[in-house]
């Protein structure tokens, strides 16, 4: 393919100069292709440095063809969980039922590649760290688009000029809030919360859930089965809460959780572990995507919630999708924006409605609920795959893939 370089990099041969911003997974994995396709690439994180742990996130249907196709299927296995499936208990501790990581197709509650969110972060960053700038420690302050790139001032100073910049600063994007002002998450009813705590139960390989009413709690097992990543969710309306201050968050865990029966109490007493995590099940829902030059990526753009399971998927799928435009729009960037939404407009929609319907009938609201609960978990041992799934399976399996744009001559070489 022909690709036309802008007037200011027509000396240097360089495809275009891109800004991302977030260094998580939907960053690092656009860094990955334009990189490939011979573009130079920044990526700027708030945080001082890689964060490593986080909660246990999953790559499912389509997600799983862009790793392979990013020639990192092994070292993504190889940095998985190994967590063989999940038993719902009783407040005794009893298993009532299980299901394993094989059913499904492996696209399943829980999924053949599930995968530490700072696991696979690291395999991203590895993979992208000869050839491609990280600025940790620093955000973007302010974006001007001038007929000459994009200039981008930085809380650090030094303010530089580029020909794209991509928020994948994740469901409180700074990026997005530069470019559409504040924008209101839709609530989907649920709160949700992540931590590592030790492995007093001895389990191996395994991950545990407990339910009652308006409330659940679980771990999964990591670090070779030396700890558990815990976690505890709760049915709440929206609530008036600073998501930067963790202390007042670990407050609210523990007044919620108060009284909750199982081994709860236990894991809850371990919440200051410093990979603490909470937040609302909610989602962003915005018309559009980006702006002249500027565009949003990942949670950004699109956050399904926790509840859909997909948010891992999305960004990988999404920074492959986005990449592509970039690189068959020949320069024209607000083109390649609006191509890259229209490919993933209507799959990223019905992955939401699949959130907001499982935010909904995750967390049972009665005792009824909690029994209905376990019975369809029984459920999936005995009837057709094929009807239980086959809502989620049309989802995650929902979109089909554009090939990959010819490689440039100077990324090739």
């Amino acid at each position: 393919m022909t690709v036309t370089l802008t007037k200011a990099d027509e000396a240097t041969g360089v495809l275009m100069r891109v800004l991302i911003s977030g260094a998580s997974i939907a960053g690092p994995a656009l860094a990955f292709w334009l990189r490939r396709y011979g573009a130079e690439v920044t990526v700027v994180e708030r945080a001082p440095s890689p964060r490593p742990g986080g909660q246990a996130v999953d790559v499912r249907g389509v997600a799983k063809e862009v790793v392979r196709r990013m020639g990192l299927d092994r070292e993504v296995r190889a940095a998985c969980t190994d967590t063989g499936g999940l038993s719902l208990v009783n407040a005794a501790g009893r298993r009532l039922t299980s299901i394993t990581v094989d059913q499904f197709g492996g696209d399943g509650m829980i999924a053949e590649i599930e995968i530490l969110r700072g696991d696979l972060s690291r395999v991203l960053l590895d993979a992208t760290k000869e050839g491609v700038e990280y600025v940790y420690g620093d955000r973007i302050t302010a974006l001007d688009e001038q007929p000459d790139g994009v200039h981008v001032s930085f809380q650090s100073g030094s303010p530089r000029v580029y020909d794209v910049v991509v928020g994948a600063d994740g469901v409180h994007s700074g990026v997005r809030k530069l470019l559409f002002g504040d924008v209101p998450l839709q609530h989907c009813g649920m709160y949700l919360s992540f931590w590592t705590a030790r492995n007093h139960l001895g389990l191996e390989n395994w991950s545990l859930g407990y339910l009652e009413p308006g409330r659940a709690s679980g771990v999964r097992t990591i670090n070779d089965n030396q700890n558990f990543m815990a976690f505890v969710a709760f049915r709440a309306d929206e609530i008036d809460y600073d998501y930067r201050d963790a202390d007042a968050q670990r407050d609210l865990v523990r007044a919620r959780t108060a009284g909750m029966g199982w081994e709860t109490a236990k894991f809850v007493e371990q919440i200051d572990a410093p990979d603490f995590y909470f937040d609302s099940c909610s989602q962003v829902q915005i018309d559009k995507w980006s702006r002249g030059s500027v565009g949003l990526l990942g949670d950004a753009a699109s956050c399904a919630s926790p509840s859909a399971g997909q948010g891992t998927s999305l960004a990988l799928v999404a920074a492959y999708v986005l990449a592509g435009e970039l690189v068959r729009a020949n320069g024209d960037h607000a083109a390649a924006f609006a191509a890259y939404e229209r490919r993933l407009r209507s799959w990223v929609l019905a992955t939401q409605k699949m959130g907001r319907d499982n935010a909904n009938t995750t967390i049972p609201k009665n005792q009824l609920g909690v029994v209905a609960q376990r019975w369809a978990l029984r459920a999936m041992r005995i009837l057709p795959e094929r009807l239980l799934m086959r809502t989620a399976s049309s989802v995650v399996n929902g979109l089909t893939l554009p090939d990959e744009p010819a490689l440039l001559p100077q990324a090739a070489e």
